[in-house]
């Protein structure tokens, strides 16, 4: 399955369904379910400013890395100029939707752009 890796608290806030947009410098052509892989680097000064520009957002004090965190839908891509959105700055926002945050994140390896994730089969069958 097509997965995506981004840092932490990102991860955690798009997987979580408070974030709707992922910022990107590159455009995709990609539609549909993804995987969120948390990747290894932790964004410090993205944590400082979510908590002060969304207060109301109770983030975790541990937030996993490297591994598989929830799954969304990826449903369109479009110039940051165009969208209106308190998490859009572009230049390319991946517009998201029907985001899930998984209980138990599934260990694993990321990488740059899109990349394919092996799911165990158990994990599969869930919608």
């Amino acid at each position: 399955m097509k997965a995506l890796s981004i840092r932490q608290p990102w991860a955690w806030l798009i997987a979580s369904g408070h974030k709707d947009v992922e910022n990107r410098t590159w455009y995709t052509r990609f539609r549909g379910k993804f995987l969120i892989h948390a990747s290894l680097k932790f964004d410090d000064a993205g944590l400082v400013w979510v908590r002060g520009n969304f207060p109301h957002i109770q983030i975790p004090t541990a937030l996993p890395t490297g591994c598989v965190v929830g799954w969304a839908t990826l449903e369109d891509c479009l110039e940051g100029r165009a969208v209106v959105s308190p998490w859009a700055f572009g230049p390319f926002c991946f517009m998201l939707k029907d985001a899930e945050l998984w209980d138990t994140p599934e260990p694993g390896p990321g990488a740059l752009r899109w990349f394919e994730f092996e799911l165990p089969s158990w994990r599969e069958a869930q919608p």
